[in-house]
């Protein structure tokens, strides 16, 4: 009498428990719970892994069956892609070697060694040749093969950069190959049934340089991306983003509008500010100079740079000295750029001595700083070399810590309402425990530390995710996460809490039992650095900034000479100051009035007659030249509201 097969026992995400012959696959699991499951299952979570639906499970486990309509499906899209933009790209270029290619955001990139270049011409060939391979419907299956077999196999098919890659895994290690068809390919999987549940939602959208494993040393690579949905609708939804990110593109609009600049002669990732731009780095500093002071802050100024021995000390050049320039030797000792402010801040703290009843002090200053970017990393305003940081720093007690970190965090909602940012959350980033090597060796502080952070985050009531490993080296932080209007996100500002300083710098204060005891140091930024933040600004409001920030808020056209002084009444009634530009003289209406939405003046007054009156009128346009008439008495009842309060009886400070 023969045995009675082994069986598992699934049990699903409602709680019900099937039981199943061992080695069931996820695909059968899903043709027993209903036929309707069978079609639209992509693949099947086991125990929280990852299984391909053709891939046995021998143990009991909890499941769930992943369609098109879970979250985990985009990146599962894109990494079949991947594969399939690898197959054309070898189907129709043959001797070329494929690499290494992941899904990424919003789709994913395939890196190829060949010989010549690809060109923009070859993308729609590729996408044809990617339809072909979907259309037919190629089953796919995985292989399980030992290391040293599979470092031999690639080799003898003349694909040396993937047994590289092979040969990196620990020896004795089995490596699984995923085919397509008769294609094959080292991968972690899972992947779907055939080629034809991908489905044609994809278009490849550029080509890049990269190097193999990202080091600049290595051999140079094509690297092709390519961006991959559930269906057309969702393809042409962020083709449509992509558009309009292209037309706000802060590189762009940075140049129409002479906002910035970048010259060889300077060197890359320096920006040259030039005087429209200069405009809004000044409003966002008076922004912040006026609510840091609501919040008792005090100004200070540093040097931007400092002996080499100070960054020692602060524990930069050990834990981040890749990211510092190298040492400027002057009178014999080195002195480094400063990549960051705090440590001369910290300075000014332990310079005098403070009682327990002038904390928490508060230090603010936009301060200049400088740190190495690689040049393949470097992108207009977003990633420099060199930044003003609005940076502070808080010293305060134990028992004060949470609130002031409440406090900087409200502090980043109110600018956020200000500039009409809607669309924000935190992500707390936590060490690595396991990881000591990349962080300051004192778990226990670390708990502390993250505890008072977790509490004055939920306080807040402020959205927010967490991200292990993401820490500063010297304690844990909030980094603000920070949405444009068309979806784009941006890592824009930090928040800190600094446990080592006050070991590294002895920062004390005297307590009421009249001993010394240490600070707490809290590390904020709400407004990011000017070149970030004006990125974003730029981006956000495609250049359509509003008045309080706008580099020209109003301009005055007097539309013949003999308005000319009426034109001037109203240039002095709206900026009692110098003005940017003087009235344009004799200029007829057509070549007056802006070209284009995306002028960087705010309103536009054109002063006249009109034809049977003797009285002169002004018309008043926001940007899209829609006229109206406007008497001299209130021009400020014209704009949008001031931020904050500022300048309630002179709101246009720029005009010409």
């Amino acid at each position: 009498m023969s045995a009675a097969p082994e069986q598992v026992t699934v049990t699903l995400p409602d709680g019900k428990a099937m039981t199943f012959a061992k080695g069931v696959t996820g695909g059968e699991i899903a043709a027993a719970i209903g036929p309707g499951l069978a079609k639209a299952a992509l693949i099947i979570l086991v125990d929280g892994k990852e299984y391909d639906l053709f891939r046995p499970i021998e143990q009991d486990a909890k499941i769930r069956i992943i369609t098109r309509k879970d979250p985990e499906a985009l990146e599962l899209i894109r990494h079949d892609m991947a594969h399939v933009l690898a197959m054309a790209v070898q189907a129709l270029y043959p001797g070329t070697q494929v690499t290494i290619g992941p899904a990424i955001e919003d789709g994913f990139y395939y890196d190829f060694a060949r010989a010549e270049p690809f060109t923009p011409e070859d993308l729609p060939k590729i996408e044809d040749e990617m339809r072909k391979i979907i259309k037919a419907g190629l089953p796919t299956r995985r292989e399980v093969w030992p290391r040293d077999q599979a470092v031999e196999h690639f080799k003898g098919i003349g694909e040396t950069y993937k047994a590289e890659l092979i040969a990196s895994i620990p020896a004795g290690e089995d490596v699984s190959i995923y085919w397509h068809g008769d294609w094959h390919d080292l991968c972690r999987g899972p992947h779907f049934r055939t080629t034809a549940e991908l489905g044609d939602a994809f278009k490849l959208t550029k080509i890049a340089g990269a190097y193999w494993r990202g080091d600049a040393k290595n051999a140079q690579l094509q690297r092709i991306y390519g961006t991959a949905w559930r269906d057309k609708k969702e393809l042409d939804e962020y083709l449509l983003r992509l558009e309009e990110a292209e037309k706000r593109d802060h590189r762009r609009l940075g140049r129409e509008l002479e906002l910035f600049t970048f010259s060889p002669d300077v060197g890359a990732g320096l920006p040259l500010w030039m005087p429209n731009g200069m405009v809004i780095r000044q409003e966002l500093e008076f922004l912040a100079l006026q609510e840091e002071r609501k919040d008792g802050y005090r100004r200070v100024a540093t040097p931007h740079i400092a002996k080499e021995a100070l960054y020692y000390r602060s524990r930069h050049l050990p834990y981040y000295g890749e990211g510092m320039y190298a040492p400027l030797d002057i009178d014999g000792e080195n002195y480094r750029l400063r990549p960051m402010n705090c440590p001369h801040h910290h300075l000014i703290y332990g310079a005098t001595r403070h009682s327990y009843r002038e904390l928490p002090l508060r230090i603010a200053e936009y301060g200049q700083d400088y740190r190495y970017e690689a040049s393949g990393g470097l992108s207009g305003l977003m990633r420099v070399r060199g930044f003003c940081m609005n940076d502070a720093h808080i010293y305060c007690r134990y028992d004060q810590a949470k609130d002031e970190f409440i406090r900087v965090m409200k502090l980043h909602a109110r600018y956020y309402d200000l500039l009409d940012i809607k669309d924000f959350h935190m992500r707390l980033s936590l060490p690595d425990l396991n990881k000591l090597d990349k962080f300051v060796d004192e778990p226990q502080k670390w708990l502390d530390a993250l505890a008072i952070i977790r509490q004055a985050m939920d306080e807040s009531g402020l959205k927010y995710v967490e991200g292990k490993g993401e820490a500063a080296f010297y304690g844990p932080k909030i980094d603000f996460m920070i949405k444009s209007t068309i979806g784009t996100e941006y890592t824009i500002s930090t928040n800190q809490l600094d446990f080592l300083a006050t070991q590294t710098f002895d920062l004390k204060y005297i307590g009421e039992d009249g001993a010394d005891h240490p600070v707490y140091v809290i590390h904020r930024a709400p407004l990011g650095t000017h070149e970030r933040f004006t990125a974003f600004l730029i981006e956000h409001y495609a250049g359509a900034f509003p008045t309080w920030l706008a580099p020209i808020q109003a301009r005055v056209i007097p539309i013949s000479e003999k308005v000319g002084d009426y034109a001037q009444k109203v240039l002095d009634t709206l900026f009692a100051v110098p003005v940017v530009k003087p009235p344009t003289s004799g200029c007829r209406r057509k070549s007056a009035t802006p070209s284009s939405r995306k002028s960087p003046i705010c309103w536009w007054w054109a002063s006249g007659r009109r034809p049977r009156a003797r009285w002169r009128s002004g018309c008043v346009r926001a940007r899209t030249w829609a006229p109206c008439r406007w008497k001299l008495s209130s021009p400020a009842s014209k704009t949008k509201r001031n931020p904050a309060g500022m300048w309630p009886n002179n709101p246009f400070r720029r005009t010409g």
